[in-house]
């Protein structure tokens, strides 16, 4: 346990209870430390705590169109990075029909986010089908290649120098979010074993983000079995049952899928919306003050957002205050409808990410002033 200097105080006009039963006609906003896991305090303002109406320097909230990459990249490393630093790195991937080379990755483990398309994954342990909403975690040093059965694009978010664990469910036990039992691995079935054989194949190793080529007289996924506890897994967004709270709106940490080196990876699906009559129905203020936060849109209704469509990644650095859009405000208490209808990718990274050309490419420069209130 970190030894935090603790001293719960109140002072003024306050709610009792975080993100409810705000003081009439206040705003909250949380400042907190390591993410939503150490200390905090409520603030509760008169203004909403975003309400700017200009922004100058680069410390602003950005929005990226990965729509707009266009081309299909015939290996995983020729996709273009999108955000970075030394222990996460995310690429945005169109998918070619299919690989006519082997990827290995020596830099850390892999983990592919199917954001459109369907397709078969072969790799050292077998085959999987692939398709829209799937995660698949890919161990490091594995070998692998697509064939996609539709125009695939997929979101590839790299552990660098690091693995990808489970995270820790505490109260609520390791069944839930979705029980391991879930997790699906690559089978060695007719498809896999028909893909074996005579034939020159080429395996593009990355290390340190430099690129080696070895070739061989036949191909290298020639397995014909495995055991063991370490291998690709693959879970379906479809497949993840979000926590809920009816009278409590529940952190994004709650919603954590895997943990990596200094960064997590959450993800938003579909819930019913907070029932309690004084409850936040959209998600508070909150101060980015340890980590940076992006969130790349899969699919629905992203009810917190403005002008943001499937493809698009926001990138929240930290150092400001942020939370939702003027008119999600307007149902912050009553709901317009009964759940939310989302899915989203979620990445809190404790270090400083930079932002690679392709996405820079793509900005929607307008994003910052999509806060302003109407007419501001």
């Amino acid at each position: 346990m970190k030894n935090y200097i603790s001293f719960p105080r109140v002072e003024g006009n306050t709610s009792r209870q975080a993100h409810a039963s705000l003081p009439s006609g206040t705003y909250e906003r949380e400042l907190g430390k390591e993410g939503f896991f150490g200390p905090a305090t409520h603030m509760y303002h008169r203004n909403p705590p975003t309400g700017w109406v200009d922004w100058e320097g680069p410390l602003r909230p950005r929005a990226f169109d990965l729509n707009k990459i266009a081309g299909a990249h015939a290996s995983p490393w020729d996709a273009p990075a999108i955000l970075s630093n030394a222990n996460v790195k995310l690429r945005f991937w169109r998918v070619p029909q299919r690989m006519e080379t082997l990827a290995r990755n020596g830099d850390g483990d892999e983990l592919l986010f199917v954001h459109e398309g369907a397709g078969d994954l072969h790799c050292d342990y077998g085959h999987l089908a692939i398709k829209a909403g799937d995660y698949v975690m890919l161990p490091r040093g594995t070998m692998w290649r697509i064939e996609s059965a539709a125009p695939m694009t997929a979101l590839l978010i790299e552990a660098t120098n690091g693995s990808y664990l489970l995270p820790d469910k505490g109260l609520v036990g390791p069944h839930a979010i979705f029980d391991p039992a879930m997790l699906d691995t690559p089978k060695i079935d007719d498809a896999f074993l028909k893909q074996q054989g005579a034939g020159t194949w080429k395996v593009r190793i990355k290390r340190r983000d430099a690129i080696s080529t070895v070739t061989f007289p036949y191909n290298p996924l020639d397995a014909v079995g495995w055991k063991g506890d370490l291998a690709p897994a693959r879970i379906n967004v479809k497949d993840i049952r979000p926590l809920m709270s009816h009278r409590y709106h529940l952190p994004p940490s709650a919603h954590t899928t895997f943990v990596g080196n200094r960064f997590v990876v959450c993800t938003f699906c579909p819930r019913p919306f907070e029932s309690g009559e004084d409850a936040l129905k959209v998600p508070f203020f909150h101060n980015n003050d340890d980590y940076d936060e992006v969130l790349f849109y899969h699919a629905g209704d992203f009810f917190s957002r403005d002008n943001i469509k499937p493809g698009m990644v926001t990138f929240h650095p930290c150092g400001f205050t942020h939370g939702p859009h003027p008119k999600a405000l307007k149902n912050a208490f009553k709901s317009a409808k009964p759940a939310t209808d989302e899915y989203a990718v979620m990445i809190d990274a404790r270090d400083a990410l930079q932002v690679g050309d392709a996405a820079s490419a793509t900005e929607f420069t307008g994003y910052v002033d999509s806060w302003k209130a109407p007419g501001a």
